[in-house]
């Protein structure tokens, strides 16, 4: 349903080295870069996309309240991995990974971040639990 999500930014080149390699560490890459500073990641062609980019108007980028995007990864383990690594490339905690909901085959396993311009984001594996978690 989701073709990709783009997220404001105020300095392109702070957040395309941030983004590169946090989004890099699960095997996005930029696959398109236009001159204004539009940056687009994806896995696959097929697969929903990230976007960074100062915003068109010229106006300041903002990080909504209430907004936030959710980047599926394989595993706990994962989550875990991505959460610490978006906080040692200078990403803010804003919920440990864990367990959201009951364990079972929907359960929810979160780790809530900010990157440096405050834009809320998580990494999340939705499924019973791993043999790496």
């Amino acid at each position: 349903m989701i073709s990709y999500v783009t997220l404001g930014t105020n300095d392109i080149v702070k957040a395309r080295a941030y983004y590169d390699a946090l989004l890099g560490s699960i095997g996005a890459k930029p696959v398109m870069t236009l001159d204004h500073g539009f940056t687009y990641y994806a896995i696959a062609p097929d697969q929903p996309g990230f976007a960074i980019t100062p915003p068109y108007n010229g106006a300041p980028a903002t990080a909504g309240n209430g907004n936030m995007t959710a980047i599926a990864v394989a595993s706990r383990a994962a989550v875990d991995a991505f959460h610490a690594l978006a906080l040692e490339l200078g990403g803010s905690d804003e919920g440990a990974p864990g367990l959201r909901v009951p364990e079972g085959p929907d359960a929810f396993y979160i780790g809530y971040f900010r990157d440096p311009e405050g834009n809320k984001l998580c990494a999340v594996h939705i499924g019973g639990a791993d043999a790496a978690a």
